[in-house]
């Protein structure tokens, strides 16, 4: 306290100026605190909001899909640096849905700390994962048509779609055991980033917790099951477009793995291995540290 400023006050009746406001970034038993109680409040949501929520997430995922389509293509910086361009372009979708809030099924798998505490059922966990998930896939959908009826895969000459056909092509041909492992190690990152916005006192600080984990899951060609909800269809549509298919120089052979079985067959193993990296590697381990009961020493 500044010496003589309670006199001050006194003499003139004018308050002291608030201290000034904590800036550094929460500590990790802090941040696992707020985790479960955003857990609890994310599983008690209405039906309606919730699904509201969802279904803008997967338009901002989807967003951040196109995008990341958009900086890979035609790119001449090389294979690496043209993955990280791609994967910091894909990281808008993970900043809309943080900062303007939206319900995503991969960030919601940390709902599994309420969850691990006793503050959420079961039964509310899966009605909270299962109605995000398909408001997920209708908001990704959704966006698929957008930007098929909006023609913007004939940029650069048709190569933003033969980009996006690519993309598509790679996930949709994917072994499930591989799948899940990819989606396992990217739902790790995923949360990771989320858990990270935890520690954050200013939306600068999301953003920035964001952009590294995001940006090295798009670069590492690891898989997200709500962004997959984007390019497998995308792809679909566009593989029907002779231009693109003649462009991109592929035989109906090297095509037929694109299909909506495909989609399926990636969407599976995908989404297993989110859960899995999500909901035990990130929320189940920090719960382990920070929120489980513990007894006291016994001397």
């Amino acid at each position: 306290m500044i010496p003589g400023s309670c006199e001050l006050e006194e003499s003139t009746g004018a308050k002291a100026a608030p201290p000034a406001p904590n800036g550094d970034a929460y500590a990790p038993a802090e941040m696992a605190r707020r985790v479960e109680e955003t857990g609890v409040r994310k599983a008690n949501l209405d039906v309606p909001s919730m699904l509201a929520l969802a279904v803008m997430a997967g338009a901002f995922i989807s967003m951040g899909a196109a995008f990341s389509t958009v900086a890979m293509t035609d790119s001449k910086f090389g294979y690496g640096a043209t993955k990280l361009l791609g994967g910091l372009a894909f990281s808008l979708g993970l900043i809309l849905v943080v900062v303007a809030g939206a319900e995503l099924f991969t960030g919601n798998n940390l709902v599994v700390m309420a969850w691990a505490s006793g503050r959420v059922s079961t039964a509310k966990l899966l009605r909270n994962w299962g109605w995000v998930y398909l408001g997920n896939l209708a908001g990704a959908l959704a966006s698929v048509g957008l930007v098929y009826l909006s023609r913007r895969w004939e940029d650069a000459g048709g190569q933003t779609g033969v980009t996006a056909i690519r993309i598509a092509l790679a996930k949709a041909a994917l072994p499930f055991g591989i799948a899940f492992v990819l989606g396992l190690l990217c739902n790790a990152l995923v949360c990771l980033a989320v858990w990270l916005c935890f520690s954050a006192r200013t939306t600068t600080d999301k953003i920035l917790s964001i952009l590294f984990p995001i940006t090295a899951f798009v670069a590492l060609g690891f898989e997200h099951s709500i962004a997959n909800m984007y390019f497998i269809p995308l792809g679909i549509l566009l593989k029907a477009e002779p231009s693109l298919v003649q462009a991109g120089g592929w035989s109906a052979e090297a095509l037929a793995p694109l299909g909506w079985e495909g989609f399926v067959r990636n969407l599976v193993p995908v989404t297993l291995g989110n859960v899995v990296g999500g909901g035990l590697m990130v929320a189940g381990i920090y719960w382990f540290v920070y929120q489980r009961p513990k007894r006291g020493n016994v001397s």
